[in-house]
């Protein structure tokens, strides 16, 4: 080749030349179609546009028809005619139909909360009512139940069916001014994102003592939505995704993260699962009456030593074993009435008294979270509540202490790339979510 070159080289030339100027030659013979803008015709168009008298205008507007929109939702002791009342509505044959017809009738049976919108003309008639309100039990969390009541020519038409909820991805954060109750209701984030929040981070940050008037979070969570109106039944909050929470200054993250094997759990950005041997608390987030620590004895009347915690809840509600372990009594037992041991590894045992029912028996294996009772008032109980003890080896121990140093589990090596990559979209939502407060702040 570079001898053919050499042979060559002035012909090569001349050749590149040649190219050279016909692709100029095409591009000088191409440019000058395009137009120039500045040498384009100009036209002005002026029409004349008639406007109707004012009069004409006014009936026009009074002949046009419209449909008028409003949602509320059920209340304890509705009727159809107060319902239909709140959503604007006046008429006479769909009150009456909502009375009679059987399935009609389901938008005011059952629970209050159902979400119900309807649409009305200007004079007050019925066109069309929707209720939205949870599927049956097996189906409550996935799917929700739509009932239409429409107008079909001079009557009504009544039908239910069932439609899959969807989830929308929302972004929130406050500052904690007094209560993590009232800074989420502040932001607008329902409690049950609150009491997520709190289970969250349970481990970390003790919410009954340690939460100071500055604190801050952020959160990333699903709402639930019903033909993309927010839910207001229970199940209508879906799972916190990841959050952030700023406490005296320590920075604690966590992000939900569900495995290969279908498994989910929350973890810290480092991989550290924040589940641990023991949860917190044998409650959701709740008060703590009585620490673990001196107190007067609300029945004695003397100083004695609280060797427990004690929290204060309604009757009934679920009290959680926070370990796995075995049922060593479930019975009746002095001052403490109904109580539940369980029996946990390296011999650690908790304890649950004044329970108003006993939902498991001796020798039972129980895995963590699993409901083995309910709050109550029995043996010597002033008023509802949960006592609750941890022993270690027959010594009463703190059990939240025993719970911030229960052994953590570690993100498995095969799933790290997973989780850093999911990882690095929450920092991004967080930080729009933490922009929010900072926006506030700087408001104020």
């Amino acid at each position: 080749m570079q001898q053919f070159v050499a042979r060559h080289h002035r012909g090569l030339m001349a050749g590149v030349a040649v190219g050279l100027v016909g692709f100029a030659a095409a591009a000088f013979g191409i440019a000058p179609l395009a137009p120039d803008a500045a040498e384009l015709p100009r036209r002005v168009v002026s029409e004349a546009i008639d406007v109707l008298p004012l009069e004409a205008q006014l009936e026009a507007l009074a002949d046009h028809s419209l449909a008028l929109s409003r949602s509320q939702v059920t209340r304890v002791g509705d009727t159809a005619d107060s319902l239909l009342q709140r959503l604007g509505v006046a008429d006479v044959d769909a009150s009456a139909f909502l009375r009679r017809d059987a399935t009609a009738r389901r938008v005011l049976e059952g629970r209050p909360g159902k979400l119900v919108s309807a649409t009305a003309r200007g004079d007050g008639t019925l066109l069309e009512l929707v209720a939205r309100f949870p599927a049956e039990r097996d189906q409550a969390r996935t799917h929700f139940t739509r009932l239409t009541v429409q107008r079909d020519g001079d009557g009504w038409r009544a039908f239910a069916e069932i439609a899959p909820l969807e989830a929308q991805v929302r972004v929130g954060s406050g500052t904690i001014r007094s209560s993590l109750f009232a800074a989420t209701e502040e932001a607008g984030i329902a409690d049950a994102i609150a009491i997520q929040v709190a289970e969250i981070f349970s481990t970390d940050i003790d919410f009954h003592r340690e939460l100071r008037r500055g604190d801050t979070f952020s959160v990333v969570y699903e709402t639930l939505t019903a033909d993309g109106e927010p839910i207001v039944w229970n199940q209508g909050t879906g799972r916190v995704l990841a959050a952030e929470f700023v406490n005296g200054g320590r920075v604690h993250q966590a992000l939900w993260y569900q495995g290969r094997d279908g498994r989910g759990g929350y973890y810290a950005f480092d991989g550290q699962s924040k589940r641990r041997t023991f949860l917190a608390s044998p409650l959701e987030f709740s008060r703590v009456t009585s620490g673990f620590a001196m107190r007067m004895h609300p029945i004695l009347q003397r100083l004695r030593a609280h060797k427990g915690v004690d929290y204060a809840a309604p009757t009934g509600t679920p009290v959680r074993v926070v370990g796995d372990g075995v049922v060593d009594f479930a019975g009746r037992q002095n001052g403490y009435g109904n109580v539940v041991i369980v029996r946990h590894s390296n011999h650690r045992t908790t304890l649950y008294a004044h329970l108003s029912r006993i939902d498991v028996r001796r020798g039972e294996r129980v895995a963590q979270g699993q409901h083995l009772g309910a709050v109550g008032a029995t043996g010597w109980a002033t008023g509802p509540h949960l006592h609750f003890e941890f022993h270690v080896n027959g010594v009463h121990q703190d059990p939240m202490r025993i719970a911030k140093s229960s052994e953590a589990v570690t993100l498995a090596a095969s799933e790290r790339a997973g989780f850093e990559q999911q990882a690095q979209v929450a920092r991004v939502k967080l930080d729009v979510a933490r922009s929010i407060t900072t926006a506030a702040l700087d408001r104020d």
